[in-house]
């Protein structure tokens, strides 16, 4: 071959396989490994390259009974009730993010004791709540979780904060 067509040559097989690799990264999807169907959590979350990564912080319950004293327990209410005002919050974050719970890859909860439940952590309380959000039929992901004892909180009186850390697919902009 020439030195012309041997550029050419290679340049053609280098095209080609670039247009491969290119294919096979678009097609990649987050997977969340659900071993478990009745677990409120996913086993593990894989995220391909070509996603976008979101540390979303930790976040408290809201005030469900304004008449209460301020920054009391019955102000925020039970497990189940501060759950879902904790994810109320969230959703609100994620989407002025461009994001979704189906986005969640990954989620961190810590739970103080809840006097409604014998100074215990309520932990059906919160995965009652967390099961309206996750794993529904609108809504079928489930981010891997890990759920810690916490002594205090942030929020006087409350009884659980959740940290989520998400993942998006990059949109490329086509080229003008």
């Amino acid at each position: 071959m020439t030195g012309f067509k041997q550029s050419l040559f290679a340049g053609t097989v280098a095209m080609v396989a670039l247009c491969a690799l290119a294919n096979g990264a678009m097609a990649q999807a987050i997977t969340h490994n659900q071993e478990d169907a009745n677990s409120p959590f996913a086993s593990s979350v894989v995220v391909p390259p070509g996603y976008t990564t979101y540390y979303i912080s930790g976040s408290g319950p809201t005030v469900t009974s304004p008449d209460a004293p301020k920054g009391s327990f019955e102000s925020l209410g039970n497990t189940a009730t501060q759950t879902a005002t904790t994810l109320a919050g969230l959703k609100d974050k994620l989407a002025k993010l461009g994001l979704t719970f189906g986005d969640v890859v990954q989620a961190r909860v810590f739970l103080a004791a809840d006097p409604t439940n014998g100074g215990k952590m309520d932990f059906a309380g919160m995965n009652g709540a967390w099961l309206k959000v996750f794993g529904t039929p609108d809504q079928p992901n489930k981010p891997s979780r890990a759920t810690f004892q916490a002594a205090n909180l942030v929020v006087p009186g409350a009884l659980i904060e959740i940290e989520f850390v998400a993942a998006k697919k990059v949109k490329i902009k086509p080229a003008k």
